[in-house]
């Protein structure tokens, strides 16, 4: 949303554990810390752009389908690990020297990469680029009104990547000078980042090795099988859109009408098993919920609430409801965690100011073990504060950045003035505050919440003439610098645990950014090129799309359009989503751990059932797993379901090689009812 990033929950027992990781790291490591330019190598940066390519690819082939990315930042370090070792190892038995293999260098691998790939969802190629297509515009109706002909901008390779060169370092320059604020002041715990750090200084100790080691060959077993079963899938799948195991009626004739069947996805049964289980549940809930009872019941009303003549993919008509109560659920949720995490934030900062008298006191009474945690936790402060970014560079880089984009920004976009681009940037910093704050708290990134409030602002503000471009355009702005300025502090929390320095983090940082905008465009024309993008009944749906460029609409015109009953509906179920919320947070734990989250329950809502039932395949695989063997399962079950993601991604590019060069599946298998003797 996807969902950006699976939640971990994290608490104060797991980082005192992570310290003494950190300490059983230092006694198999030299203590000398490398030099922060020895952390970031030549090898390094090679692996980063393998593993970026690899991830943008599986996070387009995600946000064309079913817009819901979980978080690869496991596989990330996993697979950098593992690259890097195998080529020292490789190189050392031929006799070569080679530079030791420290969890520095991991660490900046594992940045580089989650920057690079981190492009691919920001960057809109899913979403508000998508949303400026022609075949957008098209879908929604040439005389839908307010869908105008002058605002499409269909994508182009050249204008993308200047885009997002544009747009996409602001959000670096924003937040450094708070870095210390952020992690040693206020100690936020992203919950991510210092899951990430864990891995990576488990990898570094003799133990944790050996589960490393272990953990690829898992992930490699499975990536195979996973790319080998996809390869296998194309064989059948045929020309058309009903062909193949892709629309296996597992359920029967009647349900797969509505969408319900197991599809034999790779990638879907991987999210599953790395999404929480609450998620995969929601989702499954949305579908039944959606497809189950919803559409069966205002498609029974076809001829009465809308005209029963219309296409299936009309937006006066059924495909209507689909999107906008697919927007208000999205909507409601969005707007009750902003307020929420704002909320908290006011509250934790308000508690920071009072509780910073009382530190002194509880220093002075330290047995051994604390006063060893208290040095490893000096040792990290020294390390993060020795290379100093100065404020004036990150001040004077994005004043420049800003400048260059309010120059070039209407060039790209012309109805988004250059006065709008400056006001953005005047408040960008503030937002991205806030986001990394909430982030650092939640784990829960809302970047693409602020996007959607600046595409709303901006185009009511524009209004009926630019005003769709102006408001998609604005929101990518929006997103890209608040979803950057929290990957980065992210990343300065992990680089802080696993005793990096800030410099080479924020250096891998912006060579991660360059090279996300050159290769997240480069990855989706292989898409664009080969595949129908955007057809509302291929695989390669763009939900998003649709309901961005609706969500822009909405701004310019209002609510006057909407089919007969729509608005109401969608109001019960704007009102719903916060009220689910709000269960979820003033019930006990032991309760609210079963109450769905209304945000995945939004996703099926407007693409099918289909990919709800493989993720809760996924789920019910990693609840028996977990039944039968925890241990096992909470070590192997994210190598797996990596390997699924990887092997199904991997896949795409022969098959988009396939589709370039014309050559069609031999067979296609279809599933039709029998015919009555």
């Amino acid at each position: 949303m996807g969902t950006e990033g699976s939640s971990v929950e994290i608490s104060e027992p797991l980082l005192v554990e992570e310290t003494q990781k950190i300490r059983a790291v230092e006694d198999t490591e030299h203590h000398q810390i490398p030099e922060w330019k020895e952390q970031i190598t030549i090898r390094g940066l090679a692996v980063s752009a393998v593993l970026g390519s690899l991830f943008c690819i599986i996070t387009h082939k995600l946000n064309l389908t079913v817009g819901i990315i979980p978080s690869l930042n496991v596989a990330a370090g996993l697979l950098g690990f593992f690259f890097v070792k195998s080529w020292t190892s490789f190189l050392s038995k031929l006799g070569f020297h080679v530079k030791p293999f420290t969890r520095q260098e991991n660490t900046v691998i594992q940045t580089c990469v989650v920057a690079c790939y981190g492009l691919a969802f920001s960057g809109g190629f899913g979403s508000y680029l998508l949303a400026l297509d022609e075949r957008t515009y098209k879908l929604i109706g040439t005389d839908y009104p307010g869908n105008k002909v002058e605002d499409v901008k269909s994508p182009g390779l050249w204008w993308m990547m200047g885009f997002l060169f544009i747009v996409s370092f602001l959000g670096l320059f924003s937040l450094v000078p708070l870095r210390k604020v952020m992690v040693m002041d206020y100690k936020l715990t992203y919950p991510s980042g210092t899951a990430t750090a864990m891995l990576i200084n488990s990898f570094h100790t003799k133990t944790g090795a050996e589960l490393a080691g272990n953990q690829v060959r898992c992930l490699g077993k499975y990536l195979s099988i996973s790319f080998f079963w996809s390869c296998f899938k194309w064989f059948f799948s045929g020309i058309g859109d009903s062909c193949g195991f892709d629309n296996f009626p597992t359920l029967g004739l009647m349900l797969y009408k509505n969408t319900f069947y197991f599809d034999f996805s790779p990638t879907y049964i991987g999210c599953g098993l790395i999404c929480p289980h609450i998620v995969n549940c929601s989702v499954l809930l949305g579908a039944i919920i959606s497809w189950g009872f919803l559409w069966p019941f205002i498609s029974q009303h076809a001829g009465d609430w809308y005209p029963a003549d219309l296409g299936s993919n009309d937006f006066k008509g059924l495909y209507g409801y689909k999107v906008f109560i697919a927007i208000s659920l999205i909507l409601g949720d969005g707007l009750y965690n902003l307020v929420k995490i704002i909320a908290i934030t006011i509250k934790e900062i308000c508690n920071k100011s009072t509780k910073q008298s009382n530190l002194p006191v509880t220093t002075e009474v330290l047995d051994g073990e604390s006063s060893k945690l208290l040095m490893e936790q000096k040792r990290r402060d020294e390390v993060f504060l020795k290379d100093r970014i100065p404020s004036w560079v990150a001040a004077s880089g994005y004043v420049g950045l800003a400048a260059i984009s309010t120059v070039t920004m209407p060039l790209i976009f012309p109805p988004l003035k250059w006065y709008l681009v400056l006001g953005s940037y005047i408040i960008a910093p503030a937002l991205a505050f806030c986001n990394s704050y909430g982030t650092g708290l939640t784990d829960w990134s809302l970047a693409s919440t602020y996007g959607k409030i600046g595409l709303f602002i901006f185009a009511s503000l524009v209004g009926t003439d630019g005003g769709v471009v102006a408001g998609l355009a604005a929101c990518g702005v929006m997103m890209t610098i608040v979803a950057t300025a929290a990957d980065l502090m992210q990343d300065f929390k992990t680089g802080y645990l696993t005793l990096s320095s800030a410099k080479s983090m924020f250096v891998s940082q912006l060579v991660g950014t360059a090279m996300g905008c050159i290769i997240a465009p480069l990855t989706f024309w292989l898409f664009w090129t080969a595949f129908d993008i955007g057809s509302p009944d291929g695989p390669y749906k763009a939900p998003y799309a649709v309901i961005f460029r609706e969500m822009a609409i909405l701004g310019v015109q209002g609510f006057s359009e909407l089919p007969k009953h729509c608005l109401a509906i969608c109001c019960v179920f704007f009102v719903a989503a916060l009220v689910i919320n709000l269960l979820r947070d003033v019930t006990p734990p032991k309760v609210s751990q079963y109450i769905p989250i209304p945000m995945a329950m939004a996703v099926p809502f407007y693409i099918g059932a289909y990919f709800a039932i493989d993720m809760f395949v996924g789920t019910v695989i990693l609840y028996i797993w977990e039944r039968i063997n925890r241990k096992d399962a909470e070590d192997y079950a994210g190598a797996v379901a990596s390997g699924l993601i990887c092997g199904d991604g991997i896949w795409t590019i022969p098959s988009a090689i396939l589709s370039i060069l014309r050559i069609n599946p031999p067979i296609c298998m279809y599933f039709g009812p029998s015919s009555s003797s």
